[in-house]
């Protein structure tokens, strides 16, 4: 059964099964990741569909997405929906959201200052959580 993202184009089977697969994980990944996945359970939708159906999830605000510093863009599916930055492990990806207020009143008054207005902006934290950096030791 098809399912309805918000703000987007009609439902179709593929964000249907796109859709399934983001549910079933909480962690970002990759569409090379999803299509694989997608492809793992039978599923016939192309590498295309795939990226598609997801920048549509990341503009209406269903999908967060993360770039990483080499470029690779991520996704998984919004966990507040309101916005959020995050906080990621360089090892294992482990990502959890954050509210950063003070990020929030800088952009503002720097936008202000410039005269700036309808601003927007992400924030990823990278580090190491504390379980790999047990490991490691």
């Amino acid at each position: 059964m098809a399912e309805s993202i918000p703000g987007t184009a009609r439902s179709t089977r593929q964000r249907g099964e796109i859709l399934t697969i983001l549910r079933e994980t909480e962690d970002f990944k990759t569409a090379q990741q999803l299509f694989a996945d997608l492809r793992q359970q039978g599923s016939k939708i192309g590498l295309t569909t795939v990226y598609r159906n997801l920048q549509a999830l990341a503009d209406a605000g269903e999908a967060d997405t993360m770039r990483l510093p080499n470029g690779e863009q991520l996704y998984r599916l919004c966990g507040q929906g309101r916005h959020h930055h995050h906080l990621v492990c360089r090892n294992c990806g482990r990502t959890i959201d954050i509210e950063g207020p003070a990020v929030e009143k800088w952009t503002e008054r720097v936008a202000d200052e410039h005269g700036f207005t309808d601003v927007s902006h992400t924030l990823e934290i990278f580090g190491t959580c504390a379980t790999c950096a047990a490991e490691s030791r």
